[in-house]
């Protein structure tokens, strides 16, 4: 029960004193990064999509 114990409060320790938290203006940064991130890539897959798609029925089409 003793290693329970101890392994709970070094965990407890490591999560308040060892662990460096990001700031807050850090996380605004980088959640907007994220989401232009995934805005771009969600246009280009949308982009490519539909190119796909008009160049397979392009092909459909001629047989």
């Amino acid at each position: 029960m003793s290693k329970v114990k101890s392994y709970f409060q070094e965990s407890y320790e490591e999560l308040v004193q060892k662990t460096s938290w990001p700031t807050w203006s850090d996380l605004q940064k980088t959640s907007v990064l994220v989401a232009v991130s995934s805005v771009i890539i969600s246009l280009v897959i949308a982009a490519m999509d539909k190119s796909i798609s008009a160049i397979l029925k392009t092909i459909y089409e001629a047989f």
